[in-house]
């Protein structure tokens, strides 16, 4: 048995567990929790952990630390997901899930009183209070409950005195209880439909009060149903600033999932009559990459403890075996109902941008990472690409051929490793054969200097320069060693060595971006070269090959009248007071 001497306390604490479903816990040899579980079978479960050999790193690591196992048996598997989440909560085993962000959520609080006021507080007295929640946004649940205050006039002050209405009262805050301006029966009326609306049951009402009002106004009484009206107005334009996203009737909850092996984004959506009334995510750090279904279910079993009562259809992106007794769950494939798993999925997915970028303002190291990764990713390359090079070639119709590399680290420019070249074996326009010579040039001189080598060299150009650098490489020995890509220049597409398509890589993608960063910057650097290289050829060929003019006479020159052009139109007189009448004679048959 991996990691467990014959000899073991634990070789017999496997072979006693039993065939129940419950929670398991791993300690180390100091009795530090390592890790909590649940299982279908305790006994199966956890003897995987031991006899599994294709496990990842992070699993070997746990399990070499075991040192004991301590169960709890439970009813159904559901019971056991319920209480492995809460037993994470509690002790934050180093190894498992852990869910971010255990704040307090606000609780709508309608009082037990005569008259009863409605507020929010986060941890209300339940045995005073009538209390529904938790809610997931404090803004939302503020609005609702001022909306609900201003339709139905509801009292604010915490002791009531009889007598003369106070200042809200005047001001159409307030119905004045205090002044017996409305009865017991119709402000408990009133208070009823206020809890319809907080449970999301809001058609139901505006359907009372429109019934109400025809009903005022076929009995004359046209002040009360004008205040109906009111009433009625006031619920409808709030529910329209509400998200109303299909027909479906009835109350549904909807779960999605995103993100990657390390962190896992849950979105849950409580829907009420086709609009949304709960919305909130949950972020989770999956330290062990545990599987997408048993997040699901973990992300799952943490909403129903914080936020209550599941709803009795559960909409989920993919199936689960594992239900809890009285729900179900439905993955839909079309219609109004893969609509809402959509908007969830687009909530997770926006909160998992958020928190990224949260991350990367404290951190900026952590997108540089997030971008290399992505690159990795996309070239299938086994390590990192930390390093980077690209070379490009310029030249004039053959003339002043030079080539430029530039080096990045780490994402960034490394300038003091940017390197220009004169090319210096090849005889006209021949880029396959400029590109050979330096990449063979820079690599040979890096292994004669036993220095690193990079992760990726990018050549700006098609087949034939990536083909000619190879050769420069695999004449080196080192074409296992380095990736060789290659950019096209036309539709920015990369390809590899004696790869006939191109890669697919997305051309908005972080990873498209950095290489074309990097062709763009070797470009621009060695533009800069050849266009000094070509100057200074065109300022020899003009005035250094004129005989008796040298460097020292082309130098005062150049200080006197600035430029070439300027030494060009000048006149014989005013050249021969810088360098003599004879000389002047000879430069301007010279340019003639």
């Amino acid at each position: 048995m991996m990691c467990i001497p014959d000899d073991s306390p634990l070789v017999v604490r496997l072979k006693t567990l039993p065939n129940k479903p419950g929670v398991y816990r791993y300690y180390d040899e100091n009795g530090k929790l390592l890790y909590v579980g649940k299982a279908k079978n305790l006994k199966n479960r956890v003897y995987s952990y031991f006899t599994k050999n294709q496990i990842s790193d992070r699993i070997k690591l746990m399990v070499s630390k075991i040192r004991d196992i301590e169960i709890t048996v439970v009813d159904n598997e559901w019971e056991a997901l319920l209480l492995e989440n809460t037993m994470i909560k509690e002790h934050k085993p180093y190894f498992n899930i852990l869910m971010r962000d255990d704040k307090s959520y606000p609780w709508i609080v309608i009082t037990k009183e005569k008259f009863p006021r409605l507020f929010h507080a986060r941890k209300p007295s339940k045995s005073e209070n009538e209390l529904y929640g938790p809610h997931a946004s404090v803004s939302m649940v503020q609005t609702l409950i001022q909306v609900l205050k201003d339709t139905y006039l509801l009292r604010t002050c915490k002791n009531m005195p009889k007598g003369r209405p106070c200042l809200q009262y005047q001001l159409k805050k307030c119905s004045a209880p205090c002044a017996g301006s409305i009865s017991q029966e119709e402000y408990a009326e009133n208070i009823q439909h206020v809890r319809e609306i907080i449970k999301g049951n809001g058609n139901t009402v505006v359907k009372q009060l429109r019934e109400k009002m025809m009903l005022l106004a076929n009995q004359w009484e046209f002040e009360k149903a004008q205040t109906v009206k009111e009433q009625i107005e006031k619920l409808e334009q709030f529910r329209t600033k509400s998200t109303v996203v299909n027909t479906i009737a009835g109350q549904v909850d909807v779960f999605s999932l995103d993100g990657n092996n390390s962190h896992a984004y849950l979105n849950f959506m409580r829907v009420m009559d086709g609009s949304v009334i709960q919305s909130y995510t949950i972020e989770m750090n999956n330290p062990m990459s545990v599987c997408r279904e048993d997040l699901l279910l973990l992300g799952i079993a943490e909403i129903q403890q914080r936020f209550g009562k599941l709803s009795k259809e559960i909409i989920v992106p993919f199936f689960l075996e594992l239900c809890p007794e009285g729900h179900a769950f439905t993955v839909p494939k079309a219609g109004e109902k893969k609509k809402l798993l959509d908007l969830s999925l687009k909530n997770a997915h926006a909160y998992m941008i958020e928190r990224r970028k949260q991350q990367e303002l404290l951190d900026p190291a952590l997108r540089v990472k997030r971008v290399l990764l992505a690159l990795q990713n996309a070239i299938g390359l086994e390590t990192l690409p930390v390093h980077i090079e690209c070379f490009d070639n310029s030249n004039t119709q053959g003339t002043d051929p030079v080539a430029a590399m530039v080096c990045f680290i780490d994402g960034k420019p490394a300038k003091r490793e940017y390197r220009h070249f004169n090319i210096q074996t090849v005889e006209g326009p021949d880029d396959f054969a400029s590109m050979r010579e330096v990449v063979y040039r820079r690599y040979k001189r890096l292994q004669e200097e036993q220095k690193p080598l990079p992760q990726v060299v990018l050549i700006d150009g098609g087949k034939g320069q990536l083909n000619a650098a190879n050769e420069a490489l695999e004449t080196l020995h080192l074409q296992n060693k380095i990736m060789l890509l290659g950019i096209a220049k036309r539709l920015e597409d990369i390809y590899k060595v004696g790869d006939p398509l191109p890669l697919y890589i997305d051309k908005k993608s972080e990873a498209q971006k950095l290489l074309q960063r990097i062709r763009d910057e070797v470009h621009r650097f060695g533009i800069t070269h050849h266009r000094k290289r070509r100057s200074k050829r065109s300022i020899h060929s003009l005035l250094d090959d004129v005989p008796g003019i040298g460097k020292v006479l082309s130098q005062k020159l150049l200080e006197h009248f600035k430029s070439v052009q300027r030494i060009q139109n000048a006149s014989e007189d005013d050249i021969a007071k810088v360098i003599g009448k004879a000389k002047a004679k000879i430069l301007k048959e010279k340019f003639q």
